[in-house]
C-alpha cells in the first residue's frame, strides 16, 4: 500500500484529482501541481542548491507553500517556514541562523521580509517574490523555461522548523536527510489512523497557519494521502463552519482556542451550519480545558481527535471515543512508541505520581548549532519538551504541565493548565491564564490574567465571581490569590500562550495595566 502512497503517486495515478483550492477559489490538480513543483525543484538546482542546503519561505496559506515544501522535499534540501507575522528582528534572526540559501516571500510581505535581509546582508540574488516585487526575482520567472519532469535523481529532503520560541529564542530542529527518493512511512501512516484520517478522497480544511508544524504536515500528509486541501486564512468561527458545509471538509487540524470560540458561538449559528461531513477535527498545540472539550463533542460530534507531542516529534494520541472514558487524557503512546514519566534524578516515578514526560522519537533530531541544548532535551535516548504529567494504571498519559509554567506557592505546586480550566469553563471567561509572580512570604503567588467574553465589564464583581467559580472546583490553596484583566491574551498564531510576556510585564511597574485584584487568600 506504501507504493500507492505520496504526493507523486498520487499525481501520477489520478492527475485530474483537485490537490489545493486556494482561499480565493483557484483550483489546482495534483498534475498540474506536480508539474509545477519539478519546476522548481529544477529551478533550485540551476541556482547551486544541493543536499543539505536551507530555502526559507515567509508565505500566507496559499498554494506556493506546498509548492516550496514539496520541492525541497525531493531535492535533498532544508525547507524553513517562517511565520508571516513575525517581526524584522526575528525573520532576520531565523534566516541567518537557518543558513538559508533562497528567501521565498509572498509580495504582501517583501517590505518586512525584505528589510530583515538587508540587516543581516542577504543578498538580492537570493529573494524569491510570489507574484513579484521591485529587486526580487519573480517567482513564476524562476519557474519559467524549466522542465516538467522530475529531477534525474530525487533526495528527500526535511523541514527544518523552528520551536515557538515560548521561553527564548525559538532552536531549529533539524533531522537528518533520509537515503533515496522521498517515500511515506508506515509511521506516518500508523499515526494517521490513530487520529482516524486515512488515505482517499478527503477534504482537509487548512485554517490555521501553515507555517506552524503541525498545520504544515498536517495538510502535507493530506496531500500524500490523496485528499483535497481547502486553505483558509484564519477564518471566524462562523467562517469555519461555513467553509466545513460549503466544501464538505472530512478533516482539519485547530487548536483549543478554536474549541472555545466556536462552543462560544450563539446557538442559532452554531446550529446553523452542516457540520456532519466532519469526521477527524484534530487539535494540539495547548492544553484544552475538559468543559470545552465536552462541549465541542456535543456540537461536532464525536470527531475530536488529540495528539500529544512537538516540533521534535509525536509521542501519544487518542479519539473523542476514548477521551470520553479517559477525561483529560491526551492519549496513548503511538505504535513504537516508548512513554516514561521520570523524577528529578532520572528514574521512573511510580503510577499516577507526577514527574517529567519522556518519549522515543522515530527519527533522531539535533537543534541546529546548537549541541548543549540537544543533550538537556534527552535522557536515556528519550527525549522531553519538559512537559509535567503521569500516567494512569493503563498507560494512558495525563498532563499537568510544563515545568517553566510550574508555580510553587509556599512549597506546594500549581498546575496553571488545572486552574486555566476552570476559568475557562465560566461563561463570561473568553481567555484565560495563570502565572507565578514573586512573593515574599510564599516565594510564588497565582496570578490569573483573564480575557473577559465581549461585552462582560471587568472589575471587582466579575473577579468576586471567578473567585467563587474556582472555589467550587479547586482546593481552596489552588484558587488564584490575585485575578487581573486584559482585552486580549497574549498568544502565538498556534494558540500557545506566551506566559514570558505576562511574567515580565509583571516584574516592572506597568502604568496601563488592567486592575482591578481580588484577594482570595
Amino acid at each position: 500500500m506504501l507504493d500507492r502512497l505520496g504526493f507523486a503517486a498520487i499525481a501520477a495515478t489520478d492527475p485530474s484529482r483537485v490537490a489545493v483550492l486556494d482561499a480565493d477559489g483557484t483550483s489546482t490538480s495534483y498534475g498540474e501541481l506536480a508539474r509545477r513543483v519539478d519546476r522548481l525543484s529544477h529551478a533550485f538546482a540551476a541556482r547551486g542548491l544541493g543536499p543539505g542546503d536551507t530555502v526559507a519561505a515567509v508565505l500566507p496559506n496559499r498554494r506556493a507553500y506546498y509548492e516550496v515544501r514539496l520541492a525541497t522535499g525531493q531535492s535533498g534540501l532544508y525547507f524553513t517556514p517562517i511565520g508571516h507575522h513575525l517581526t524584522t528582528a526575528e525573520i532576520a534572526y531565523v534566516v541567518a541562523d537557518s543558513e538559508a540559501r533562497l528567501v521565498v516571500a509572498d509580495r504582501t510581505l517583501t517590505g518586512t521580509v525584505g528589510a530583515a535581509l538587508d540587516e543581516i546582508g542577504f543578498g538580492p540574488g537570493g529573494r524569491i517574490a510570489v507574484d513579484g516585487a521591485p529587486g526580487w526575482t519573480d517567482y513564476e520567472q524562476l519557474l519559467a523555461g524549466q522542465p516538467d519532469g522530475p529531477l534525474p535523481q530525487p533526495r528527500a529532503g526535511e523541514v527544518m522548523g523552528y520551536t515557538s520560541g515560548t521561553t527564548g529564542r525559538p532552536k531549529a530542529v533539524r533531522k537528518p536527510l533520509p537515503d533515496g527518493p522521498p517515500r511515506f512511512s508506515q509511521h506516518v501512516l500508523d499515526f494517521m489512523a490513530r487520529l482516524d484520517i486515512r488515505p482517499g478522497r478527503e477534504v482537509h480544511l487548512a485554517a490555521a497557519p501553515l507555517y506552524h508544524a503541525a498545520p504544515g504536515t498536517f495538510s502535507a500528509v493530506a496531500l500524500a494521502l490523496g485528499h483535497t486541501v481547502v486553505l483558509a486564512e484564519r477564518p471566524t468561527p462562523e467562517e469555519w463552519l461555513r467553509l466545513v458545509e460549503q466544501h464538505r471538509v472530512s478533516v482539519t487540524f485547530t487548536v483549543p482556542t478554536t474549541l472555545q470560540r466556536l462552543v462560544r458561538l450563539p446557538a442559532a449559528v452554531r446550529g446553523g451550519h452542516d457540520t456532519s461531513s466532519l469526521r477527524s477535527v484534530v487539535h494540539a498545540g495547548a492544553p484544552c480545558p475538559p468543559e470545552v472539550k465536552r462541549q465541542a463533542i456535543e456540537l461536532l460530534g464525536p470527531v475530536l481527535t488529540e495528539f500529544y507531542g512537538a516540533t521534535e516529534g509525536s509521542a501519544t494520541a487518542l479519539t473523542s471515543a476514548e477521551w470520553l472514558t479517559k477525561p483529560g487524557s491526551v492519549g496513548y503512546p503511538l505504535p513504537g512508541t516508548r512513554v516514561r514519566v521520570l523524577d528529578d534524578d532520572g528514574r521512573d516515578v511510580p503510577t499516577g505520581e507526577a514527574g517529567t514526560v519522556h518519549f522515543s522519537l522515530p527519527t533522531p533530531f539535533e537543534y541546529f548549532k546548537a549541541p548543549a541544548k540537544t543533550a538537556s532535551a534527552m535522557h536515556d535516548g528519550l527525549f522531553t519538551a519538559g512537559d509535567i504529567g503521569h500516567l494512569d494504571d493503563d498507560g494512558w498519559l495525563f498532563l499537568h504541565d510544563r515545568r517553566t509554567d510550574l508555580v510553587i506557592s509556599g512549597g506546594v505546586n500549581l498546575y496553571p493548565a488545572e486552574i486555566e480550566g476552570v476559568l475557562a469553563a465560566h461563561p463570561a471567561v473568553a481567555d484565560a491564564a495563570v502565572i507565578g509572580v514573586p512573593d515574599p512570604e510564599w516565594g510564588q503567588r497565582a496570578v490569573a490574567v483573564v480575557q473577559p467574553e465581549p461585552g462582560v465589564p471587568a472589575g471587582s464583581a466579575l473577579a468576586d465571581q471567578l473567585v467563587a467559580h474556582c472555589r467550587t472546583a479547586l482546593a481552596g490553596y489552588k484558587v488564584p490569590r490575585t485575578i487581573e484583566f486584559t482585552d486580549e491574551l497574549p498568544r502565538t498564531a498556534s494558540g500557545k500562550l506566551l506566559r514570558r510576556e505576562l511574567r515580565d510585564a509583571r516584574r516592572a511597574p506597568a502604568p496601563d495595566q488592567a486592575p482591578p485584584t481580588n484577594s482570595a487568600g
